[in-house]
């Protein structure tokens, strides 16, 4: 068996994970385990410096990728420690890097790391930079997770959905004998979480806590729903770019309850990833993310679709919060066996296609 360790930070920007798997060839043998590293508060806070323009914004990227990669080596690290593995044990590291910019209508997706420093400090061969190639080929470069899915979970008699519910929500569409579809529906906890921090001064919302002292704001709730992106027809992709506090500050008039307000963008959430959730009539839906430890939002997911049975990735072997960091180590094995890994069904580009650049240790 071959061992690849894959590392996410994703837009929640509340750290990195970063899982080991094996593979024998370019056969899934399963995720074996995982680490954590928390993000310092100097790192969100300069990540959400650089989603909008600035001065002096080529040093300060320069400066934020060596610092993640160090924090990237750290949860490698933590993770070889505890499974008394070395470095050699390691055929590479699948390392996604920290969304900068997601703009895939110009053809670019910015993610940033220091991928020649992380293969320097952890002495493992690193495979960065997996979005380009997809981008290049007239896709969106995202999602990328769906061709994972298929290759994992994709033998099923029935339509089958995989939702992440991260910082944004997507899908994946598993059909039987069909080539997987995905998109990202919208918001998942991006919003809720920037509101709580800044009206309860909370990193996220604990158990629904807040959320269910408030109650929804129909003609705001209707507002949110009414932006051209939820209208937009699939293969599509977005982030903070377009849904950040400031777009959800413009529809505001200032004397809302905070509660409702939080409560309201839960409700954004669930509508959103429901519906196009529906356009597929799946018979099962698996969640993976933060988003499946918000009670409320997975009663109000199931409540807004009865007719689909709804669980947590870990029925099908597989935890919820380890699902986005094994799929970049997938996708590294692929990477060094020579192996298309997008699919362009899910992302809009012209074919098959290699993803990622290799940077030696």
């Amino acid at each position: 068996m071959t061992y690849y360790i894959g590392l996410m930070s994703g837009t929640s920007l509340d750290g990195v994970d970063a899982v080991l798997i094996g593979m024998q060839g370019a056969t899934w043998q399963g995720a074996l385990a995982h680490s954590y590293v928390p993000y310092p508060e100097s790192i969100k806070t300069q990540v959400l410096a650089l989603q909008q323009q600035g001065a002096n914004e080529l040093h300060q990227t320069a400066i934020l990728a060596q610092q993640l990669s160090k924090l990237y080596a750290q949860a490698v690290a933590q993770l070889l420690q505890a499974e008394h593995l070395n470095a050699g044990d390691i055929a590479a590291i699948g390392c996604h890097g920290q969304t900068i910019r997601h703009v895939p209508e110009q053809a670019y997706s910015l993610q940033i790391a220091d991928w020649s420093l992380l293969a320097e400090l952890t002495g493992i061969d690193v495979v960065g930079d997996f979005r380009s190639r997809d981008l290049a080929a007239g896709g969106q470069g995202a999602p990328l997770v769906p061709a994972f899915h298929a290759a994992l979970f994709g033998n099923t008699p029935h339509t089958r959905v995989l939702a992440n519910i991260g910082g944004i929500a997507n899908i994946s569409v598993l059909r039987p004998e069909q080539a997987p579809l995905g998109f990202d529906t919208g918001p998942g906890n991006m919003l809720m979480d920037a509101w709580v921090q800044r009206h309860f001064g909370i990193a996220y919302d604990d158990n629904s806590n807040h959320a269910q002292q408030g109650e929804v704001l129909p003609e705001l709730l209707q507002t949110w729903l009414a932006h051209p992106y939820f209208h937009t027809p699939y293969p599509k992709s977005t982030g903070r770019d377009l849904f950040d506090l400031a777009w959800l500050e413009t529809y505001l008039s200032g004397n809302e309850r905070p509660v409702n307000v939080l409560r309201t963008l839960l409700e954004l959430t669930a509508v959103s990833l429901s519906q196009d959730i529906a356009l597929f009539n799946p018979h099962e839906v698996y969640v993976c993310g933060g988003g499946v430890y918000n009670p409320l939002l997975m009663q109000r997911l199931r409540a807004l679709l009865p007719q689909a049975s709804w669980h947590s990735t870990e029925a099908l072997n597989l935890h919820p919060q380890w699902m986005e960091a094994a799929a970049f180590a997938w996708l590294a094995a692929r990477r060094l066996l020579g192996l298309p890994s997008n699919a362009a069904t899910v992302t809009g580009a012209k074919g098959p296609r290699c993803l990622g650049a290799v940077y030696l240790a």
